[in-house]
């Protein structure tokens, strides 16, 4: 049962993380093109599409600290320090995406056509870098696990 929630874990997270990781860093440059060119309808495309991807792969999102949970239940692993931190790692890049990434996108989104973002436009794409990094981090956590018997 360990390796069929491991290859889930895995596949959740290539499946769902990977997508929202790309679209938000995709989304401050495809705003800065909708700022230069308000009148042009295909920014707004690309941004709502971006958007979308951001907010539903982060609901399948879900999928990977849960298919996490039982393989690290199975592997007896669950008060390991290198699994505790990623946990936390984990909350905070879906605090991130949920409590600051999503809502500016939605803001820039009902915002194009107006003033150009400036300041905005920079926060999301710092959001999106921070986001990105924590997501990193837990993977090298995941691959080197500290005191891991992999030798790796």
């Amino acid at each position: 049962m360990t390796t069929l929630f491991l290859a889930l874990h895995v596949l959740a997270a290539i499946v769902a993380v990977g997508p929202v990781t790309v679209a938000a860093s995709m989304f401050p440059p495809a705003l800065r093109r909708a700022h230069a060119a308000p009148d042009d309808p295909d920014p707004r495309a690309v941004l709502r599409t971006l958007h979308r991807i951001c907010r539903v792969y982060a609901v399948l999102g879900l999928a990977v600290p849960v298919f996490g949970f039982a393989t690290a239940s199975s592997l007896g692993v669950l008060g390991s320090a290198w699994l505790i931190a990623s946990v936390v790692l984990t909350a905070a890049a879906a605090a991130v995406l949920a409590l600051a990434i999503l809502p500016a996108q939605q803001g820039a989104l009902a915002a194009v056509g107006g003033p150009g973002g400036g300041a905005a436009d920079r926060r999301l794409a710092m959001l999106a870098g921070v986001f990105n990094v924590l997501w990193a981090t837990v993977t090298v956590l995941m691959i080197v696990r500290p005191g891991s018997t992999t030798g790796a």
